[in-house]
């Protein structure tokens, strides 16, 4: 099994590398969804505010790690890329249970993605400047900042659209070609 785990502050790319996986026909897995899932679950309306609180509530509860651990069992195809490590903790979760595992960091810096998030307007992504570095702060709590420490490589995503889908594209093909070296 070949497995790459992607993280990426909100609004860094993840997504758009994740569009491309499934153009080179990869399976792919949102641990978000998973947080929005429980977030539904509970009867609350998915808002960004509601996914920190789910979050956070249930790492407190079962740990840092908790997503990882819940990301598991959807993990079945013998190439995939999971979307959305947001700590060491899921890293070692991650390490734990796959032996062949590359860890893919992308980067953008804070303004690239702010205007990012602010030019596709999705609601999950909050309502001003403060909020995006209070989302900021949030993720880097949770342990983001030591889990870019640890990745396998890193795509730096300051680059229109295009360009960044060629890089991508690039980067997971020379992943998926070292599983056969």
């Amino acid at each position: 099994m070949r497995l790459i785990v992607t993280v990426g502050m909100p609004g860094a790319g993840t997504d758009e590398l994740a569009d491309v996986a499934r153009g080179l026909n990869l399976a792919t897995l949102k641990m978000g969804d998973l947080v929005r899932d429980e977030t539904r679950r509970r009867g609350m309306q998915i808002t960004n505010a509601n996914i920190a609180r789910v979050a956070a509530e249930e790492r407190e509860k079962h740990g840092l790690g908790i997503w990882a651990q819940r990301a598991l069992p959807k993990i079945t195809e013998t190439k995939m890329l999971v979307n959305g490590c947001r700590s060491d903790s899921e890293i070692t979760v991650f390490r734990h249970n796959f032996s062949d595992l590359f860890i893919l960091g992308v980067y953008s810096s804070p303004e690239t993605r702010y205007n990012r998030m602010i030019e596709r307007a999705r609601g999950r992504d909050g309502e001003g400047l403060q909020e995006f570095y209070e989302r900021d702060r949030r993720e880097l709590k949770w342990g983001i900042g030591n889990a870019f420490a640890l990745v396998d490589g890193m795509l730096v995503n300051e680059v229109p659209l295009p360009e960044f889908r060629v890089q991508a594209r690039t980067m997971l093909e020379r992943i998926l070609r070292k599983e056969t070296d």
